[in-house]
């Protein structure tokens, strides 16, 4: 920088004032930009999305050449969201669910579209010892004596998912999404729920402190909570109550040109490869592999 600045003014003497003032300019503004484009790319993403996400960033970083870098904030989509509304720095939101960013687009936040990427199930994750299986699972979680676990509604899309599945349950058994929603424990995803100790996972820990019998969450969750905790059991949810996930990811407004970069590479095979190891299945939005 002080080579240009030295070579603008040895070259123009004290005769070229305004040239060298625009010289400098021009030079202060591309240092400008430079660092601009060397910012680090914001990815806020859904919870569940811990760690397939910080798997994919790592893949980006390593395709780019150390010239992308990548800042992961993970949470509930709900609070997410809030969080970007109010001004937080987001360039690529990665939800749990498809009507969070497409809240962010009907105000204006996101550039193009919502991309579905990647769904999800819900399994029920049941402590040692309770007896249930697909076919009874709906009548062990109408137990009275039975705890059953949720995320929070409306703050995190698996609370929302969770709440769907008591719905289906009413054809089924009359009275029991009523039942069943005022029963539920809201365990997680809020903005004052417990966290759990540092390397711990969530829902493992949950559980592990006694918190609830059967907690309803994502299969990827399930599946990662029981490498924390080997006894816990993992049982599928039945087809009659089964609700699928739809995750969608935007790239915001304000983002910077290496952020499509990132939402390509999410949709992409590779990234996709490696939210499959994590158990995630594709979206509708997801580009073929050579395209």
């Amino acid at each position: 920088m002080q080579g240009d600045t030295a070579v603008a003014e040895r070259g123009y003497g004290k005769c070229g004032c305004a040239f060298k003032v625009a010289v400098l300019s021009a030079v202060f503004a591309g240092w400008t930009t430079a660092v601009t484009s060397a910012e680090d790319i914001n990815l806020y993403a859904a919870g569940s999305l811990k760690a397939a996400l910080t798997d994919v960033a790592k893949a980006f970083e390593q395709k780019s050449g150390g010239q992308q870098s990548v800042k992961t904030t993970f949470g509930p989509s709900g609070l997410l969201r809030g969080r970007i509304e109010k001004g937080e720095p987001a360039h690529v939101f990665a939800s749990a669910n498809m009507a969070h960013p497409k809240k962010l687009a009907e105000a204006g936040k996101i550039s193009g579209s919502v991309k579905m990427f990647a769904r999800n199930q819900l399994c029920a994750l049941v402590k040692p010892g309770l007896a249930v299986t697909s076919e009874t699972l709906l009548d062990t979680m109408l137990d009275e004596k039975v705890r059953v676990g949720t995320s929070t509604p409306k703050a995190d899309p698996s609370g929302d998912y969770a709440f769907a599945l008591f719905a289906k349950a009413e054809p089924l058994k009359a009275g029991a999404q009523a039942k069943l929603e005022s029963k539920a424990l809201k365990l997680t995803g809020g903005p004052d729920s417990a966290k759990p100790p540092e390397g711990r996972h969530l829902y493992a820990w949950v559980m592990s402190e006694d918190r609830a019998d059967l907690f309803l969450t994502y299969c990827t969750n399930a599946v990662l909570a029981k490498k924390d905790t080997p006894s816990l059991v993992i049982v599928d949810i039945p087809n009659a109550l089964a609700v699928g996930a739809d995750y969608g990811l935007a790239v915001m407004a304000s983002a910077p040109a290496e952020a499509d970069a990132l939402a390509n590479f999410i949709l992409g095979p590779d990234a996709q490869a490696i939210l499959a190891e994590y158990g995630f299945g594709k979206g509708d939005d997801v580009r073929p592999a050579g395209k």
